[in-house]
């Protein structure tokens, strides 16, 4: 709670618990629907499905990949009043989307917020904010491969709400207060103590760990603007070198690089994983395939082209390793193999 300037600070089991007991708190459950980006870990939508709820679909800002509160304004503008409850913005690969705008449309429709904020613990935006803190509730993921990450799973809601904080203590134990007396059908979701033992520790390496990571990110970003790569705002179709990469938070905000992300044309983008696999070097796709498009959404009936920003950086993202450990030798080296493979599509 002292680190992510709340009062309050919640555990449980794993991110996408998280989500759901915030929705739970909030009250949203079936005949409700709540705005999320198209482009994010499936959870998002997930916990929404799970506590009976619908989740609406927003397109992404094409340059930072974070909710765009415009698209949030144009699909307000389609649903029927009172009928959305919330919105739940995601700040995705660790940089925090535009919470002012995001805070402005919820006042005046008179919705929840719920910042997930799985990758971003510790991001601040541009007023130095740390993230999770503005709306109603953050959530937070420890899966290992985060900033903050357990030996396993775990998960955590912050809140400056004593009300809601409550509601999440008990939900996140079958409803249970005292026990063996159940207000709420809850969850069991506590966090594990093992775990919360290993994070207690964690957590003084973490700010350093995240400037390890912003330092890294500085490397990339010059070596690859001096080979000719413009940032994440200037589309591929603009000629160049076919190579983008993240656009840096804006001044007086806190990128903390959960990832890395590149974008190279997507007709391209399987030689350059194959490249980078063949130089022993891990590559991930976060993520290929849009949330509308999963089969289990199908369902709610949106066609191809409904969210462009969100479908295009599915076909053309790469994230290339970030982690705080990575040696001089080893950056050289993720650079020279992702310049030489850009370098090659149109030889």
């Amino acid at each position: 709670a002292e680190y992510l300037q709340m009062p309050h600070a919640v555990g449980c089991s794993n991110g996408s618990d998280a989500l759901i007991l915030a929705l739970d708190a909030l009250g949203i459950g079936p005949g409700d629907e709540v705005l999320v980006p198209s482009f994010t870990f499936f959870s998002t939508a997930g916990s929404v499905s799970r506590v009976g709820a619908t989740p609406v679909f927003v397109d992404i800002d094409p340059a930072t990949y974070q909710i765009d509160p415009l698209s949030i304004s144009a699909v307000l503008q389609t649903r029927p009043r009172g009928k959305v409850k919330a919105i739940m913005p995601v700040h995705l690969f660790g940089q925090a989307c535009d919470l002012d705008a995001v805070m402005s449309i919820a006042r005046d429709h008179d919705l929840r917020v719920i910042e997930d904020a799985a990758q971003a613990i510790g991001t601040e935006d541009v007023h130095g904010r740390r993230v999770g803190s503005v709306g109603d509730i953050g959530t937070y993921s420890f899966f290992p491969s985060k900033n903050l990450g357990g030996f396993g799973d775990g998960g955590l809601c912050a809140t400056n709400d004593a009300d809601l904080a409550e509601r999440m203590l008990r939900f996140r134990n079958h409803g249970m207060k005292p026990k063996y007396f159940h207000h709420d059908v809850g969850l069991n979701s506590r966090l594990d103590a093992l775990q919360a033992a290993v994070l207690l520790v964690k957590i003084e390496h973490l700010d350093a760990w995240s400037a390890g990571r912003q330092a890294n990110a500085r490397y990339y970003d010059e070596a690859f603007a001096n080979a000719g790569a413009a940032t994440s705002a200037v589309s591929l179709d603009e000629g160049g070198l076919p190579l983008r990469t993240p656009q840096p938070a804006p001044a007086g905000a806190r990128h903390i690089y959960n990832q890395y992300v590149i974008r190279v044309p997507a007709a391209h983008r399987d030689a350059l994983r194959k490249a980078l696999a063949d130089a022993a070097i891990g590559s991930e796709i976060y993520y290929p395939k849009c949330l509308h498009q999963q089969d289990c959404y199908l369902d709610l009936g949106y066609s191809a082209g409904a969210f462009p920003h969100a479908e295009r950086a599915a076909g053309e993202v790469v994230a290339i390793p970030i982690y705080p450990d990575l040696s001089e030798t080893q950056k050289a080296h993720v650079v020279s193999t992702v310049l030489a493979s850009v370098r090659s599509f149109n030889a």
